[in-house]
């Protein structure tokens, strides 16, 4: 889309928006010269002509551009419409003072570089005189925008500054609302720094109240067909293929599970999948989010998945839903949120947000106003208590409350150990719990080498001693999941091709550093030991570490590999 399309549709979406209100006059402010600027004290917004603003016209809507590197451009238009008579009568001032002035001095060149606002000691204008240059016509009208967010308007020479003291120009316009919207149009709710700023800016100006971003253009490079259909939808043939062809093994049914318990409820999509750890939990959302939306890679960003990290210091839903930060005067909007809001400006799309290890804090603490909402039909997700919307850390406003959009999908992965809290009843009751502890290491194994042929050999080296000792390790709680087999294989194609190290060699490596570590237990786990000792090379490292196992287990009745 060139430029001059853009400018086109940008004015039929301002125009949509309009529509039913009479007296509109539209003026275009899009050329390299007259297109906005920031300046000290304020923005130079436009220069329009406004020569013929008639008695018909009701309100005034001057189209405006400002372009950020490398090529960013937003569109803004300002809207005047009860500080319209003021603006007419300014024009008239102008017109009047400029016509004046042309007779008095007819004949005289007219130098414009001298005619700039300068506040000087002793001038008129620092005077508090309040002369200015004027023209007899109000063809070229410069509109700028006060730091008190009114409009001040010249129709002769530019302003390089705005004064500190505003009182000394002529009295400024009333704008009633600012209308933006960004290009290209991006599916995230992030923009570049410069961008979210200058909507910021903008806010800070007018208010954030009177500010509205206008979806000028359909991101049909960035939203295809298939990131616009939810996913019962889909059919679940096409979603099972699509995340085998994404890497995922899962023949337990895992894919199947995840997709009736996301959408059995037009409501309500929270999901948690517990197990081992490394068994592939957050990967299948990953792959059942490509799945849906058509992604067809693992390494191509999907714009509507999120992944969450749950920190353990979480006490109170500030990690899930922001807060006002008190030195940027912006409101903070994490991971969750943000995922929240793009959900709410694409009703159309499926948004999938990961809360990745979501018991390494106490859910209950910082996932309760979240769980009432999902819960409880109409019910609001407090954010803030500014009666405005506040402006966010990304640059969109943030309501002091919002529904929790229908096509939110929320997905938590929850290990089980020592280092994790346990999850109340209250939560599980209002979640699908799909346990994924069954690890398959044997058809992942046959998996791997076939999406891979470079593992081939690898995984031939080592899948059979893995298997093994997987076997004895899952009576025991003890097991491993795929990403260890898969991390293991990867090891031994490295060191052996690249290295030339043996195999052997190398797999003694890897049960030491990578395969036993978690090893712990009791007199209970002895035989474990024991039949591990079996499987292991005689003077290898792994069978050192086993012997210095049973000692601890003798010595202090139970024992942990790393200490």
């Amino acid at each position: 889309m060139n430029f001059q399309q853009r400018q086109q549709r940008y004015r039929e979406a301002v125009a949509t928006r309009g529509r039913g209100r009479v007296g509109i006059k539209y003026s275009d402010a899009f050329g390299f010269s007259n297109s906005s600027k920031i300046v000290e004290g304020g923005l130079f917004a436009f220069n329009v002509n406004l020569d013929k603003l008639g008695d018909d016209v009701n309100e005034l809507v001057v189209h405006c551009l400002i372009r950020f590197p490398p090529e960013e451009e937003i569109f803004f238009s300002l809207c005047i419409r009860s500080g319209l008579p003021s603006l007419k009568r300014r024009l008239d001032e102008m017109k009047r003072s400029g016509a004046s002035k042309s007779r008095a001095a007819k004949g005289a060149v007219d130098a414009e570089s001298s005619e700039e606002f300068q506040l000087e000691a002793g001038g008129d204008e620092a005077a508090g005189t309040g002369l200015l240059s004027y023209t007899d016509n109000n063809k070229n009208v410069k509109g700028y925008i006060g730091r008190d967010g009114l409009l001040y308007t010249r129709n002769k020479g530019f302003w390089d500054s705005l004064p500190t003291d505003l009182s000394q120009l002529p009295p400024g316009i009333k704008i009633d609302e600012v209308i933006f919207s960004v290009w290209p149009p991006e599916v995230a709710s992030r923009k570049s720094l410069f961008a979210r700023d200058f909507v910021g800016y903008l806010g800070n100006l007018v208010g954030q109240a009177n500010v509205y971003e206008e979806q000028a253009w359909h991101a049909e490079t960035t939203v295809g067909a298939s990131m616009r259909r939810m996913p019962p939808t889909v059919p679940i043939e096409e979603v099972e293929a699509s995340v085998k062809a994404l890497g995922g093994h899962y023949p337990g049914g895992e894919v199947l599970r995840l997709h009736a318990a996301l959408n059995f409820s037009q409501r309500k999509h929270f999901v948690i999948l517990s197990g081992l750890s490394g068994t592939g939990k957050t990967q299948l959302i990953h792959q059942y989010a490509r799945a849906v939306h058509g992604v067809k890679s693992m390494t191509e960003r999907d714009p509507f998945l999120f992944t969450c990290p749950v920190r353990p210091d979480w006490t109170d839903p500030a990690g899930l839903t922001g807060y006002p930060d008190v030195l940027t005067r912006k409101f903070l909007v994490p991971t969750f949120l943000e995922a929240a809001l793009l959900a709410t400006a694409n009703p159309d799309s499926p948004v999938f947000v990961v809360l990745d290890e979501m018991n390494l804090a106490r859910v209950e603490y910082y996932f309760a106003d979240v769980l009432s909402c999902i819960e409880t039909p109409g019910e609001l997700l407090r954010l803030h208590t500014s009666s405005v919307p506040m402006e966010g850390s990304n640059g969109i406003a943030v309501p002091a409350a919002m529904p929790m959009p229908p096509n939110l999908y929320i997905i938590g992965t929850v290990n089980v150990d020592e280092t994790t809290h346990g999850i109340s009843d209250k939560v599980l009751d209002r979640a699908q719990v799909i346990d994924m502890s069954t690890v398959d290491l044997e058809g992942f194994f046959a998996s791997l080498a076939g999406r891979d042929g470079a593992l081939k050999t690898a995984v031939e080296l080592c899948a059979g001693p893995l298997v093994k000792i997987h076997a004895v390790l899952s009576p025991h709680s003890q097991a491993f999941g795929y990403r260890v087999g898969e991390e293991v294989a990867r090891y031994m194609a490295f060191a052996t091709s690249t290295l030339g190290q043996s195999a052997d060699l190398v797999l003694d490596d890897l049960l030491v550093q990578k395969v036993l570590v978690k090893l712990r237990g009791s007199e209970r786990q002895r035989p474990m030991l024991h039949t591990l000792r079996g499987l292991v090379a005689s003077e290898g490292k792994a069978f050192k570490l086993i012997d210095r196992l049973l000692v601890d287990l003798d010595d202090f009745g139970s024992f942990q590999a790393s200490r």
